[in-house]
């Protein structure tokens, strides 16, 4: 069964952090949106303590394109990086829809567009919970229209989707969070 653990909870301000998290599953190790962080100590230090090394991360998913989301992708040499249409590793590029795409056991990418055309949520059933790790939403207490979307109607579709099967959500630049009748739809 899947693990998820958050390695560092993001930050929107002043400054401007990821959230980045580490989820273990089988033999697969994967890095959810490896972006900026005030050093790269707060990502590799975690993974440290969880008894890896950063030559051990097979997979990296970037939930989209936003610099403050992808910024450190190359600490792990060996791993694929999964975005909304594709895998890269090295130097080949397989062209693949997101949409269902299992990346490991227990796994899977969800297209959700909404605050870029190209997001997408990395969806973990970890036979307790459904952990959503996404966009969809810069922290707990988001608000109702991201004021960056590029898509109103796509985000809300989308918050709705997830809201249907998450018992928790990590969000782009917060801390994981149970969603209740107060989370922005």
């Amino acid at each position: 069964m899947p693990n998820v653990h958050v390695l560092t909870s993001g930050y929107v301000g002043e400054r401007v952090a990821s959230t980045v998290s580490l989820i273990e599953t089988g033999g697969a190790l994967i890095i959810v949106d490896p972006g900026m962080v005030s050093s790269v100590s707060v990502i590799l230090d975690p993974i440290g303590r969880l008894g890896h090394e950063v030559e051990d991360i097979t997979d990296v998913v970037i939930s989209h394109h936003h610099p403050d989301h992808t910024i450190n992708i190359a600490l792990f040499p060996n791993a694929r990086v999964h975005d909304h249409w594709a895998i890269y590793e090295n130097d080949i590029w397989t062209s693949r829809p997101a949409e269902s795409f299992e990346v490991a056991e227990g796994v899977n990418l969800w297209e959700t567009p909404g605050h870029t055309a190209q997001d997408i949520t990395t969806i973990v059933d970890d036979g307790d919970d459904v952990v959503a790790l996404t966009h969809l939403w810069w922290h707990q207490r988001a608000p109702y229209d991201d004021p960056l979307a590029t898509d109103l109607d796509g985000l809300h579709r989308g918050r709705e989707r997830v809201l249907d099967v998450a018992t928790l959500i990590v969000p782009g630049h917060g801390e994981l969070f149970v969603p209740d009748e107060s989370t922005s739809r």
